[in-house]
């Protein structure tokens, strides 16, 4: 097992990836006003995989090619493809608190699936974070008039989708560099993106062109931080941090279109924190009682 100092490590950044990747959202929230879905995530997909080839040059495209996880990698963006449409289609039927509360699934979902099929240990302390984590984004999300329906459930798919590319990312993090692993995620994504285009092209003014560009630097720099965490810590020690992109969701709410977080936003929030200070804390006592020095 990793040192705690590495699990640290992975931890600062997948924290700092969900923030990079809530101000993506924010910026497609802008977007999608006026630009089809399919058009920002081919032009995402499109920025990051032209910057992966300017920074890594020929070598990097010689290994990306040549690469044992071309196969898994193209599984798992058949996969996010799928959860990103699950995803959309699933926001424009249910209200926030309801897509939030059920997508937020996800790490539930991951740190189950970390057992079977990364044969992760998940001490009990983990388990504990993963419930005080989702209790909390329920009571943020106050979610009302939760039912059974296709859009509930493509939600839950959307959720499951992602928990499972988290564990098979896990599975091929180790084997390569991040860069070569976003090179060949974006190849894919920009390959099924653009066979949608000619469907859902929409004529697109500067304004727009620029925040295309910066949903691609952000997606791109939360990619590369994401990729690094999964190297660095167990999927079941990143998973509850997931949480913590609600936190800056609601914040980014406040700062671009002024919603005022409620008094169970800032209880939610209290409780996503407490979840991932006892992952840190929980695996210190752990070691060391086991005899072990971080």
């Amino acid at each position: 097992m990793k040192n705690l100092s590495g699990f640290g490590f992975g931890i600062a950044l997948v924290s700092l990836s969900y923030f990079l990747f809530s101000s993506h959202d924010a910026v497609i929230k802008l977007l999608v006003q006026s630009v089809s879905v399919w058009q920002v995530l081919f032009f995402r997909s499109v920025t990051v995989f032209a910057c992966c080839l300017i920074i890594g040059g020929k070598t990097n495209v010689v290994w990306a090619a040549t690469s044992d996880i071309v196969k898994p990698m193209a599984i798992r963006s058949l996969f996010l493809i799928a959860a990103w449409i699950s995803f959309y289609t699933a926001a424009k039927s249910l209200q926030l608190g309801e897509l939030t509360t059920i997508y937020f699934a996800a790490p539930v979902v991951a740190t189950l699936l970390a057992g079977p099929m990364l044969k992760e240990h998940v001490p009990a302390s983990r388990w504990l974070a993963v419930v005080i984590g989702f209790v909390g984004v329920v009571i943020a999300s106050n979610p009302s008039g939760l039912s059974v329906s296709l859009p509930a459930y493509l939600a839950l798919q959307a959720a499951c989708l992602w928990a499972f590319c988290t564990v098979l990312l896990r599975r091929t993090a180790l084997h390569e560099t991040s860069l070569v692993q976003m090179t060949i995620t974006n190849f894919f994504f920009v390959l099924m993106t653009a066979l949608m285009l000619a469907f859902e092209w929409r004529d697109i003014d500067l304004a727009n062109t620029l925040m295309l560009l910066a949903v691609g630097a952000l997606g791109g720099l939360a990619q590369y931080t994401y990729f690094e965490a999964i190297r660095h810590a167990p999927v079941s020690v990143l998973a509850p941090f997931e949480y913590t992109s609600l936190v800056w969701a609601f914040a980014l709410g406040y700062l671009i279109w002024g919603d005022i977080p409620a008094h169970n936003v800032t209880a939610g929030a209290v409780l996503i924190s407490g979840a991932g200070l006892l992952i840190v804390f929980g695996d210190r006592i752990a070691r060391g009682r086991s005899g072990l020095t971080p």
